[in-house]
């Protein structure tokens, strides 16, 4: 069975809308441990043939097996799996990357394979040795002749065995003696077991193999064994035993480690651009930790300012207490009291209340929902506002008007679509309700989820539920009168009315209430500060990546080109953007108690008060910024193709 064997192989690319036939038709079969020239003119195809036979580009039609194994149907791990496992590569520009040394270059390959640190150092070695590098191994592809970099490059090709070399014009870009000690070297490679494909247009280096194929316009126009060669390698001679990848959590682990540390180098090698990316973070994350101190200074200073504030509502509940099993059965709250309720001078406002739950039907939208009967100044008792529309008025109360408020909840659920629900006709039950208006949401720690419709009592005792009693009134106190005044009041009145102490009142606590708003109000400010910081600082790290993406884009192609997955590219883009965004926000949250010290100077009413949960949450935030937004150019960059990455300079 051939090592490689191709059959039928077409491939074709798209100039416009019009399709470019480059390979037309191939078949061919290569054995293990020949040495094979592929030759033909610029534009033939060959170097097209090489990245098909190197698993870097696909076919358009046809088959491609390896050690016979389809590729057609891999996908890119596994044909990343295949480059890794039998090819080394050897490229006429070299391709070796800049911040690496010869020994970082040559390891590069095991990476991904999975080997260990010291295994893959030992090899690395031994090969630069081999090729005459052995005192060069700490030295970076700029400080090489061109020479020693191509014998780098073949050293990275050996690195997890080399079963299969593609040399790309290995002796382009060499001088004529160079050019010579790599062909010696390859031919040596030759004699040890390893299959050689020459891509090149000199018919000097394609006479050292001992067979030639010419290609002309995509096609093969000969395929003969070259008599002038040294005698073949044995059929069948296949590559040494490479090195073996540890366990699967260890190889995980190495590459985890190798990728944070390539990341950490490439932030190094660019410190001014990881400085600036970092700079939204580190002011996001300064504003947020500054912001939070300063709310908790501030409601600490409006809890100590409010001492005399009293309640300002009662609610009126029927039954002796809580806990009374009788209270729902106990009839006792009726219209008539509302008047009597109204004209004392402690009662600002109030409202019944009254409720039923129902099915909501909004053509084919069925929801269950709390249909809530209310008095005309039910809005203003409880403080809600409107978002849309009116609220509840006098006249809808006496005339039994079967129209209602809705709260955001039944909005979303009725109007998924962001329709105007003003106007609009529901059915509650079997009774039609004309929507008049929607309540604004209110801020409040506790998330109601409830879907409430909000009635005319009169409307909600005569045409839904059938009960001619209230289950509670509301009132609130008039502004500056005694709450305790107005709680024995009530509670005297109803006691006069009814004959029996049959009611039971509860009072709302206003000094909480200003507190939670005012919790709210700084809530939504620091929220505020947080969302636009971060989101700016995000949106450049997101932009620094994606330039740095576009930068680094034949670093990409080399990786990809010696082995690496997709997943190996994404993981390395994101740790460098989890980094910049966890160093960032140490850096914001140290500035942050800079920020403490000068404050303190000059403001003496409050003082910051610095939270460790809000500088725990900030150091979170950060890092799921750069998770979130180093997602894409993360993607963006293992989404490359490995031969559109590799063309780029």
């Amino acid at each position: 069975m051939a090592l490689l064997e191709i059959t039928d192989l077409e491939r074709s690319f798209q100039a416009g809308e019009t399709p470019v036939k480059i390979l037309k038709g191939l078949n061919l079969k290569i054995d293990a441990g020949e040495m094979v020239a592929i030759m033909g003119a610029s534009g033939s195809g060959k170097s097209t043939l090489m990245n098909i036979l190197g698993c870097l580009d696909r076919p358009t039609a046809g088959s491609y097996k390896v050690d016979g194994k389809e590729t057609g149907s891999l996908d890119s791990d596994e044909r990343a799996a295949l480059r890794r496992d039998y090819f080394g590569f050897i490229f006429q520009s070299y391709h070796l990357l800049s911040h690496l040394d010869a020994t970082g270059n040559t390891e590069m390959p095991a990476i991904y394979a999975g080997i260990g640190k010291k295994e893959r150092l030992t090899r690395a070695q031994q090969l630069l040795q081999r090729l005459g590098l052995d005192e060069r191994g700490h030295h970076r592809p700029g400080q090489l002749s061109g020479g020693q970099q191509q014998r780098v490059s073949i050293a990275r090709s050996l690195m997890n065995g080399g079963e299969v070399i593609l040399a790309d014009e290995p002796t382009g870009a060499l001088d004529s003696k160079s050019g010579l000690e790599v062909m010696a070297i390859l031919r040596e490679l030759h004699a040890q077991g390893h299959t050689i494909i020459l891509v090149t247009h000199d018919s000097g280096i394609a006479s050292q193999a001992q067979r030639i194929i010419r290609i002309k316009d995509g096609e093969i126009v000969s395929d003969a064994p070259n008599p002038e060669a040294s005698p073949p390698v044995a059929a069948g001679t296949r590559r040494a035993s490479q090195p073996q990848p540890h366990s699967r959590w260890a190889t995980r682990f190495g590459l985890f480690l190798e990728a944070f540390r390539m990341a950490w180098l490439a932030m190094t090698t660019h410190r001014l651009r990881t400085l600036l990316t970092m700079l939204g973070i580190i002011i996001g994350i300064t504003a947020v930790v500054s912001v939070v101190a300063v709310g908790q200074g501030a409601k600490q200073k409006v809890i100590s300012d409010i001492n005399s504030i009293g309640t300002n509502t009662i609610d009126i509940y029927p039954g002796t207490g809580w806990g009374d099993v009788r209270s729902s059965r106990v009839e006792t709250l009726v219209p008539a009291d509302l008047a009597a309720l109204k004209a004392q001078v402690y009662v600002d406002s109030l409202t019944p209340n009254i409720s039923d739950s129902q099915e909501l039907r909004y053509r084919n939208i069925v929801v269950s929902a709390s249909i809530n009967g209310v008095g005309d100044a039910y809005f203003r008792v409880k403080d809600i506002t409107m978002e849309q529309g009116r609220t509840l008025m006098e006249r809808d109360i006496t005339g039994l008007s079967q129209v209602a408020v809705i709260d955001q909840n039944t909005r979303k659920k009725l109007f998924p679509n962001g329709g105007n629900p003003i106007g609009e006709t529901v059915l509650a039950g079997n009774v039609p309700i004309v929507i008049v208006g929607v309540a604004a949401e209110k801020d409040s720690a506790f998330k109601n989820e409830n879907l409430n419709v909000w009635m005319p009592y009169t409307a909600v005792m005569n045409r839904i539920s059938g009960q001619q009693y209230f289950s509670s009134i509301t009132v609130r106190v008039t502004d500056g009168m005694s709450n305790e005044i107005a709680q024995a009041g009530i509670e005297r009145l109803l006691t006069t009315r009814h004959g029996t102490k049959d009611v039971f009142t509860r009072s709302s606590d206003s000094i909480l209430k200003t507190v939670e708003k005012t919790t709210s109000t700084l809530t939504l400010l620091i929220s505020s500060i947080a969302v636009i910081s971060l989101i700016v600082g995000g949106i450049g790290v997101m932009n620094i990546m994606l330039v740095s993406v576009t930068e680094r884009t034949r670093e990409i192609g080399i990786r990809m080109a010696v082995g690496a997955r997709q997943t190996d590219i994404m993981q390395q883009f994101l740790i460098e953007a989890v980094l910049v965004c966890m160093i960032g926000g140490i850096f914001g949250i140290l500035l942050s108690f800079g920020v403490g010290v000068v404050f303190s100077h000059f403001v003496s009413a409050i003082s910051m008060r610095f939270s460790s949960l809000s500088i725990v949450l900030a150091f979170a935030c950060s890092t799921f910024i750069g998770v979130l937004f180093g997602f894409l150019p993360a993607r963006s960059a293992a989404r490359l193709d490995p031969i559109d990455a590799l063309a780029r300079e």
